[in-house]
């Protein structure tokens, strides 16, 4: 069966591998047909940033914690990639009684077990079960550091502890609207929904550009959640239409926000994000931030009483809710998606420098459940 691999900066291609088959009883077997590309994915992909970031852990000007992530050579090819997407059933090992073949359902980007303790407080990505043998994380799409779970942009993959992982898309929901629920989608969420649940009608600065897509579902979502002021700031045209779109502004605010997103995934745009929150705020950085000497405003966060959050996205523990907002709401997650390609143009197709790339082909059925 055929897998797309990352072989290098700007190269992409089918590789093939062994079909996968159920080893434990609450095993699954899915067959992915939407797939949507992270906006952590373009890193490699756009940049050749191996070397460097290898050199830069030696130096330790990079912090070695990315080793741990994307390897000793990070993002060296060939590795599997992608880690969003829309699935359907197509075989349940016999310990799985809640699932049914056929089912559509979003597959989160981490690994997790539903029963260790970090799952329980919903740290899902930090499963204290699948990344017992040493890992800093277990994932899909990272490579070999990440665990042996391959990629999502496959012809079918293997799905651990099925029924804790596999969330069911309900009822009435277009596949394409949650095409990226199971990771950028639900980070978008965790950075909006809770801190502007404590402090309704709050306001929502959105420092947008480096995690393209995510600080666009968190614009709509902060609108759609009733949020008094939300100001999307970016230097890309097509992503302020897109913001505005939803009832974003895209000019810049007093200051003084309460929520505030930062997606440059620059240490420039968390200082900025910091220094913008009204006393008492809520600062997610939802980027990536290499360096071991990221400077963050200590005195100002102090004196502000201000908060910041960063780490990465616990989706599974979050996707009930998102799920359910999206089937009560119709909210159209789907307008950030900027470019559609078919499953068979992957290769090609996820190296596009667009926003956000969504791969489709026909489902082998029809889920009317």
């Amino acid at each position: 069966m055929r897998e797309l691999q990352f072989e290098r900066s700007g190269r992409l291609a089918w590789h093939e591998r062994d079909r996968p088959v159920i080893v434990d009883p609450h095993d699954a077997i899915v067959r992915p047909f939407i797939a949507g590309r992270c906006d952590g994915d373009t890193v490699p992909i756009h940049r050749p940033v191996s070397r460097a970031l290898r050199v830069g852990m030696a130096l330790r000007l990079v912090d070695p914690v990315v080793g741990s992530i994307c390897g000793r050579v990070p993002y060296r090819g060939p590795f599997a990639i992608g880690h969003e997407c829309v699935a359907e059933i197509v075989s349940l090992g016999p310990g799985v009684t809640g699932l049914r073949v056929g089912q559509r359902v979003v597959v989160p980007w981490a690994v997790s077990c539903g029963t260790c303790a970090p799952c329980q407080r919903g740290l899902t990505a930090k499963c204290a079960t699948t990344t017992a043998s040493g890992g800093t994380l277990a994932a899909y799409g990272f490579g070999a550091a990440c665990g042996p779970w391959g990629g999502m942009i496959a012809d079918e993959f293997r799905v651990p502890f099925a029924e804790h992982m596999l969330v069911p898309v309900p009822p009435g929901i277009p596949a394409e609207r949650v095409a990226a629920a199971g990771d950028n989608l639900a980070d978008a969420w965790r950075a909006v929904v809770p801190p502007l649940a404590a402090r309704e009608g709050g306001s929502v600065l959105v420092l947008g550009g480096g995690a393209k897509s995510i600080g666009l579902y968190a614009a709509g979502l902060a609108v759609a959640h009733g949020a008094g002021v939300v100001d999307y700031l970016d230097d890309d045209a097509e992503r302020r239409s897109i913001a505005e779109s939803f009832g974003a502004s895209t000019q810049e605010g007093q200051g003084g926000y309460d929520v505030v997103v930062e997606a440059t995934s620059r240490a420039s745009g968390l200082r900025r994000g910091l220094r913008a929150l009204a006393p008492g705020g809520v600062c997610t950085a939802v980027g990536y931030y290499f360096a071991t000497g990221t400077r963050v405003p200590l005195m100002h966060m102090y004196a502000t009483d201000a908060t910041l959050r960063l780490g990465v996205s616990h989706s599974r523990a979050n996707l009930p809710g998102l799920l359910d907002f999206l089937r009560r709401t119709g909210f159209p997650a789907e307008r950030v998606t900027t470019h559609t390609a078919a499953w068979d143009d992957a290769p090609a197709a996820y190296t596009a420098r667009t926003t956000k790339l969504v791969l489709r082909r026909d489902p082998l059925g029809d889920d009317s459940v």
